[in-house]
């Protein structure tokens, strides 16, 4: 099955010293960069998708600002496509689907950031567009919230979306993606 990574919101405004600081992203940045470094090892499809806020009040991602670029730990190497997002749904007016149809992509490995945002509208979206899905859930961050007076713990945040995403997908970590992938030897393209 032809398998392509997405890569989705590494951006340093999401890291120590930026503007929407997550709960451990260098150690989901770490994880998301070993599938990508197998997938370039391979030959295998892969893509970094990056949020540029249009929003007129921005406080993170905005254009122009070095916040909104990918951040180092999971370097976008000059040659490699990158799909520029306004939306949480990576393929919500973006030409991400083209471009997966365009390799004959069927399966997609889902990696980044948000857990609760982005990630989770990208997977549910890839299912409804009919990929496979897999959310490679070690090699994804996101932070504490609040909903009605009561704080809600990143761990928990993140589990709780995993949880759900099991709906859309398999949740598996990111070294049980690279046995499967590896026992399919399906990252040639």
């Amino acid at each position: 099955m032809k398998t392509a990574l997405l890569v989705i919101d590494i951006q340093k405004d999401y890291f120590p010293g930026g503007k929407y600081e997550l709960v451990n992203p260098l150690a989901a940045a770490k994880n998301a960069y070993m599938l990508l470094q197998c997938f370039r090892e391979h030959d295998g499809h892969h893509v970094h998708i990056q949020h540029i806020s249009l929003e007129p009040d921005a406080t993170f991602f905005i254009k122009g600002d070095s916040g909104s670029d990918i951040h180092d730990s999971a370097a976008h190497f000059e040659g490699e496509p990158i799909v520029y997002k306004h939306e949480p749904n990576s393929f919500l007016n973006t030409n991400l689907l083209d471009l997966l149809k365009g390799w004959g992509v069927e399966r997609v490995v889902i990696t980044g950031m948000m857990s609760h945002m982005c990630v989770d509208a990208t997977a549910r979206a890839a299912s409804d567009l009919g990929f496979k899905v897999i959310v490679a859930e070690d090699a994804c961050a996101t932070r504490d919230l609040q909903f009605g007076g009561t704080s809600i713990p990143a761990d928990h945040v993140h589990k709780a979306f995993m949880s759900a995403l099991q709906s859309y997908g398999d949740v598996m970590k990111s070294d049980e993606v690279i046995a499967l992938l590896a026992g399919e030897m399906n990252l040639q393209p």
